[in-house]
């Protein structure tokens, strides 16, 4: 049987592994982004899932309808409030 070589070499070799790995991610991640520019598709500028500054969330109306409707909810909650304390003074 042959011989891997000493525990030195084995952790030696896992790094550079490691470290091979992280530059392929890079180069693939790169390789996307100019596909993706040559295909005229817009890219986030963040990574892992993050918003580019600046960019806005585009909600639908069935989102907006529902937000305005619980908007309205508890402005309608704060006025009865407020009118029950009016009359308790």
């Amino acid at each position: 049987m042959a011989r891997t070589g000493n525990v030195e070499d084995l952790t030696t070799l896992q790094m550079a592994l490691v470290g091979y790995e992280f530059e392929k991610r890079k180069i693939e991640d790169k390789i996307g982004e100019l596909q993706a520019r040559i295909k005229g598709r817009r890219i986030a500028a963040a990574d892992n899932g993050k918003k580019a500054p600046g960019t806005k969330r585009i909600l639908s109306a069935a989102a907006r309808a529902r937000i305005a409707a619980a908007q309205r909810k508890r402005w309608a909650e704060h006025r009865k409030r407020v009118a029950q304390a009016a009359k308790e003074q």
